[in-house]
Parts: structure tokens; sequence; C-alpha cells
């Protein structure tokens, strides 16, 4: 069960829990500065996001996927599938070491593995759409009015950006670049369509009509 101690971390009442530490340890040992700063926002973010709207949810499922939805963002990936489902399944072993119930482990995989698509995470159960609100709200913005200013603040302060966009835009050519298989059904291709010289992905429409059957 969850444990239900608390503590405050940037005005934000998270919990304070061996598991939740662990994710932290894990996190902050495998991404760089700025983008540890970006998973701890994003979790901070997705836990005000549910004390303003009230939601319910395992608090510590989405410290977890929140924490290591971005372990395989870096300048070393070579895939061999896309970063977020390489990431879900390093979740997943982390919780499962952690002693997490299978059905808390699959909502962990599902909170990493969608945390770029909010088209579907956000319509997905409440840890998983909270995990992806609060992704989105620091990478690109939504829901930023839903937050108040001196929440933003005090958790940009705690945890500042460290010239995310610069940085992230980089890490992303990066992925389009050597390991572009990864990136042609997700948001990677925009970078790569915009920054990568000769990248090229192919066409959906390719796919159907080029099927073996006769229509």
């Amino acid at each position: 069960m969850e444990d239900q101690k608390n503590r405050l971390l940037a005005g934000v009442v998270i919990p304070d829990a061996d598991v939740v530490r662990l994710a932290w340890e894990f996190a902050e040992a495998r991404c760089e500065p700025y983008l540890f700063n970006h998973v701890v926002r994003s979790w901070l973010f997705a836990t005000s996001i549910a004390s303003i709207q009230n939601v319910e949810h395992d608090r510590e499922v989405l410290a977890i996927g929140a924490l290591l939805h971005d372990v395989t963002l870096n300048m070393s990936f070579r895939g061999p599938r896309r970063f977020e489902v390489e990431a879900a399944d390093i979740a997943r072993e982390f919780a499962i070491d952690a002693g997490l119930e299978p059905r808390r482990v699959q909502l962990v995989w599902d909170c990493v593995a969608l945390n770029s698509t909010p088209s579907i995470g956000l319509y997905k159960e409440a840890e998983v759409s909270l995990c992806t609100a609060g992704i989105c709200l620091d990478v690109v913005g939504l829901g930023y009015e839903r937050v108040r200013a001196v929440e933003m603040k005090a958790i940009t302060t705690a945890f500042p950006r460290l010239d995310l966009k610069k940085r992230m835009t980089k890490c992303f050519c990066h992925m389009a670049e050597a390991a572009p298989l990864t990136t042609y059904d997700n948001f990677l291709r925009d970078f790569g369509l915009r920054y990568v010289d000769g990248y090229s992905p192919p066409s959906s429409v390719d796919f159907v009509m080029n099927t073996p059957f006769e229509s």
C-alpha cells in the first residue's frame, strides 16, 4: 500500500515514501541536470493538477512514472524501439524490483510509454492522465494557466529549466539522425523534418497503398 506520510517539495505536498526516494535516485543517476529538473517539475506539476482538480490517484505510481519517463532521452540513444517504450521497460523493471503489484507496474509502464502521446495518455487512468498532463505542461505549456503563479514560481525556481528548449532539441535531432526508425510515428518526426538534413520519413499512405492485397 502507498505510504501515507507526506513532505513538501517546492511547496507541493508529495509522498514521503522509500520507493519515491529510490525513483528519484534512479532518475538522477541517469538524467543530465536539465533533464532531471524536467522530470521533477513534470511530477510536481502533475501532483499540483491532481490537487487542483481533486483527482484521486496512486501517488507513488505517479511519482515513479513521472520521474522515470525520460531515462532514455540522451545522446547515446540508438533504439531499437522508440525511446518512450525503451524507458517504459526500464521503469517496469524498477517497479517490479520495488515490489509493486502487477496492476501498479502496468500503470507505471503506461505512464512512461504514453508520456509524449497526449491524444491517448490524457484519456487513460488517472495516474497516466496526470503524468501526461504534467509532462505536457512542462514541455509545451499545456494547461499552464491551471497552476497558480506562486506555485509555478516555486517549482521553476527550485528546479530551473537550464535551457531545456535548446537541450531537448539537440537530443531530439540526435535521435532522428542516429535512430530514425524510432521517430517516424511520434513527435520526433517533426524535429527531424525541420532540423535534420536528409531526414525522409515514410508515408502512412504508402504503407496502406503498398499492402499485398488487391483492394
